[in-house]
């Protein structure tokens, strides 16, 4: 893991970013103590690669018994 202080990691933000999106981590120092740690957020995915990733391994319940909350149904491709 790399590790690089506060003040690189202000002037190079965008650079660490673009490398915890390739899957690397990095943790941030003040002096000798880490205080942050940057890793990619769910992969990188999108919500619809998440749905194509689930696409027929998961079942929702009925809907009699169970009501989608509307924005996710609309997300999931799931809204009438």
């Amino acid at each position: 893991m790399r590790t690089v202080t506060v003040q690189e990691a202000k002037t190079q933000l965008s650079a660490l970013l673009h490398a915890v999106e390739s899957g690397e981590e990095i943790e941030i120092r003040r002096g000798s103590k880490p205080v942050a740690r940057l890793v990619a957020t769910s992969g990188g995915r999108t919500v619809a690669e998440m749905r194509d990733l689930f696409k027929g391994r998961v079942t929702l319940p009925d809907p009699s018994v169970w009501e989608p909350d509307p924005e996710d149904a609309r997300d999931f491709g799931t809204a009438d």
